[in-house]
């Protein structure tokens, strides 16, 4: 398949930096791609090259076959939605939907219609003539979107779309943004530094750091297959054992003396490595039974399983799933691997 929107080596740079270094991402028609990255990855540089607010120093953005690299913002055809909605206090519902419209190529009938269609399909028919100020943050968030969608765009952009919501109306107006982008089936761009809402809104995500692409793919292959540490400790949560594999037992990663056993898929190279251990890679078991011992320490309750942390002898500290009332603070348990959740990397790709 053809993709629609293409990030061909782009890169952007700031007095010598690079804010963007060499980034291809490839999107299909209809796709939402998440950004997401720590604060100073790229992602909203990135965003403002796709919108044209910035230009490349290298490489292309391409839509549908068409170079737009250096097409103004105006003549790309682009959607934006803003972090902070940019909406006009002064003027009502309908007013801000059409602001979006530009006015001497469309007649007054046809703005009308196009301002009726945008609200419907965010689920706001007939607030028209309503005021800014009278709507609740989730709907100011729809009229915003319904801005963007009005000039009917081939691509839509969103700057962390849901960050001015209040955190209990963040979960349900994910899902009701989700099925109303699939429902137009517009190529969808949006920055976001939560890994929460990246994995809800997004169909795949491109993991940036430092400017740089570290990895692309779903939800699922991020977390269950990062390809570096970073990766690892990123998306999700995850504590690091940094030892050695050692030729005489590559079957082991030694840290500290302590030897932890390497899941059967990660074994083939030896020498200084990290396992990068999300909490459900590690099984608390009796002292007599572990790979080593250790205290537990803070507990964090989660509803039906608790987050532990624990501290090994020689003052290695992991992060354990297990039941809420399985251990007390300050209680000595054995550490075993449980086999998932693992993920060994030489030292050299941390």
């Amino acid at each position: 398949m053809t993709d629609f929107l293409i990030l061909d080596r782009l890169t952007k740079r700031f007095d010598g930096f690079a804010a963007v270094d060499d980034l291809s991402l490839g999107l299909a028609q209809g796709e939402i791609m998440a950004l997401l990255g720590p604060s100073g990855s790229g992602k909203t540089t990135t965003l403002r090259l796709l919108a044209g607010f910035e230009w490349a120093d290298d490489g292309r953005v391409v839509v549908d076959g068409q170079d737009v690299t250096r097409v103004a913002p105006v003549d790309r055809r682009f959607g934006m939605v803003f972090q902070h909605y940019a909406l006009f206090p002064h003027l009502d519902v309908g007013a801000n939907v059409a602001f979006g419209l530009e006015t001497g190529r469309l007649d007054r009938g046809e703005r009308t219609r196009r301002v009726a269609e945008a609200l419907t399909m965010v689920d706001l028919a007939g607030y028209q003539r309503r005021s800014v100020s009278e709507l609740s943050g989730g709907q100011q968030q729809r009229v915003a979107l319904a801005r963007a969608l009005a000039p009917e765009p081939r691509i839509l952009l969103l700057d962390e779309p849901l960050s001015n919501l209040d955190p209990s109306l963040r979960e349900r107006t994910r899902s009701e943004l989700r099925d109303l982008i699939h429902r137009v089936g517009i190529t969808t761009v949006l920055v976001t530094h939560e890994q929460e809402e990246a994995f809800d809104l997004g169909d795949r995500i491109a993991l940036l750091r430092d400017g740089r692409l570290q990895q692309v793919g779903s939800p699922d292959e991020l977390y269950q297959a990062p390809v570096n540490p970073f990766v690892a400790g990123f998306v999700g949560r995850a504590s690091d054992l940094r030892g050695e594999v050692t030729a005489e037992d590559p079957s082991v990663l030694v840290v500290d003396g302590v030897r932890w056993p390497l899941p059967e898929g990660s074994r083939g190279f030896t020498g200084p490595a990290v396992m990068m251990v999300r909490p459900e890679g590690v099984r608390l078991v009796d002292t007599s039974r572990g790979v080593t011992d250790a205290t537990v320490g803070a507990r964090r309750f989660l509803g039906a399983t608790a987050l532990f942390t624990v501290e090994t002898d020689n003052g290695t500290v992991l992060e354990v799933t297990t039941d809420p009332h399985a251990v007390r603070t300050g209680d000595r348990v054995g550490l075993a691997l449980t086999g998932i959740g693992l993920h060994l990397f030489p030292t050299a790709s941390a």
